[in-house]
């Protein structure tokens, strides 16, 4: 049963597509914000995010942006502006698909289901993630679960990316460009969202960017995840 999530300030509007997506079997949460909406995929996993360019906090074109520097769940564009070199744009800045309003939620639905489609077969065709031990943590790519020293740890969905990215690679300096495009899926980007994330991760994992233990960053080079250093033998 696909999650969406609806992103739609139109109190009319957001109704309405909840009440047809729910009845064709969706599990469908939904916000009114871009701050909200952001909340929403940095704690629950979604299937696809429906997107209204026209929110009140915030322009639905650089919520697509921040959306971006968090999540790689598919977003299809739904709004009234209808300008082609907007619309490429927003393709190019991560949109999967885009729709003009108005439309019937049988055409969203249809796109939703491409799109799907889409993500799915890509996902299908790689090889299950083995779980991964560096040191005393345990990250488990499949059921998106990660352990330090025995304890469960309470990651959000870019967290868990960025953690098992590394951990795929330790010891090795990743680039913060690869980083972006590895796991924010962006050709370029501010490096301050690397650098908040690392710090939300060390502050999980019980270091600090001054007294580092599995998170070290070279500076004007990359980042490297790697077992904390042996004790001297007694």
């Amino acid at each position: 049963m696909p999650s969406v999530l609806v992103v739609e300030d139109d109190q009319f509007v957001r109704s309405a597509l909840i009440r047809h997506l729910t009845e064709a079997s969706h599990t469908v949460r939904s916000v009114g914000t871009a701050l909200e909406a952001l909340r929403e995929v940095a704690h629950f996993r979604f299937d696809v995010v429906v997107l209204d360019l026209g929110l009140p906090d915030l322009d639905g074109a650089e919520a697509l942006k921040m959306l971006r520097s968090i999540t790689d769940v598919p977003v299809i564009i739904a709004t009234a502006r209808d300008d082609e070199a907007e619309i490429v744009r927003l393709l190019n800045d991560g949109a999967d698909d885009y729709l003009t309003k108005p439309f019937s939620v049988e055409h969203l639905s249809a796109r939703m289901a491409a799109v799907l489609r889409r993500t799915r077969g890509a996902g299908a065709q790689a090889p299950p993630p083995r779980v991964l031990q560096v040191g005393g943590l345990f990250i488990d790519p499949l059921r998106r679960q990660a352990e330090l020293d025995g304890t469960a740890l309470d990651l959000t969905r870019r967290e868990f990316d960025l953690l098992a990215f590394l951990a795929g690679r330790p010891g090795v300096v990743v680039p913060r460009r690869e980083l972006l495009a590895e796991v924010w899926k962006q050709s370029y980007g501010d490096d301050q969202t690397i650098d908040v994330h690392l710090s939300w991760l060390r502050r999980k994992l019980g270091e600090t960017a001054a007294r580092p233990r599995y998170l070290h960053t070279l500076r004007g080079v990359g980042v490297k995840l790697e077992p904390p250093a042996a004790g001297p033998v007694a």
